[in-house]
């Protein structure tokens, strides 16, 4: 039986636990290009192990089966293209609008990415056997957007300049509304212009804040 040969372990000993921790993040790095490149059926515990200079055996002390390496390396790879609160708090704008596409334009470029399309068109191709990643990705790579979003649909109620009742399940219409539309385009792999882009989003905002306005 082969023998773990990943150049982090010392020769002898046992591993220091920057070295573990970095041996964990090549196993998920490699675990994931297996399953965005071969999809989960064809990708293999042994060739993940063979490309990441492990044993099956190391492999499986740490993940159960292949289910369990998929969701961790999924989870990985959301985790890796999530944005911060710094990054989300950057697109307030001078006006409502102005923010509001600045959120789209956000979520859109993210997914937009050839990583990001890949990651996004693997959790959905496998979410039928997996439901519990779209929920995952959902958690780590949109909450945090949605949250700061329902802040300030909170705050223009507060204001009077807008009418919504319920503010999470607002920006949770917005983001199905404004970014879901140019997203699916994206990642069914046909060319969407920046132009192209620019107008369906400035469009939907206009809708929505037509549709959110007192009455």
């Amino acid at each position: 039986m082969l023998e773990d040969t990943h150049p982090a372990l010392p020769k002898a000993g046992r591993p220091t636990r920057e070295q573990a921790q970095a041996r964990q993040v090549a196993l998920l790095d490699t675990a994931l290009e297996h399953f965005l490149d071969k999809g989960y059926e064809s990708a293999t515990i042994e060739g993940i192990a063979a490309d990441v200079n492990m044993t099956k055996r190391t492999v499986y002390a740490k993940y159960p089966d292949k289910a369990a390496l998929f969701r961790a390396a999924v989870r990985h790879g959301t985790e890796a293209r999530a944005v911060g609160a710094e990054v989300i708090a950057a697109t307030r704008r001078d006006t409502l609008e102005d923010t509001l596409i600045a959120i789209a334009m956000l979520r859109i470029g993210l997914v937009g990415e050839p990583a990001g399309a890949k990651l996004q068109r693997l959790i959905n191709t496998e979410s039928y056997r997996f439901p519990d990643i779209f929920q995952t990705y959902y958690d780590i790579a949109a909450l945090p957007t949605v949250r700061f979003l329902a802040q300030i649909l909170e705050e223009e109620t507060e204001a009077g300049r807008l009418a919504i009742g319920d503010a999470m399940l607002a920006a949770n219409v917005f983001m199905s509304m404004v970014v879901s539309g140019p997203v699916r385009f994206i990642l069914s792999g046909n060319m969407l212009t920046a132009q192209d882009i620019d107008r369906r989003v400035r469009f939907a905002v206009d809708l929505f804040l037509k549709g959110a306005e007192p009455r």
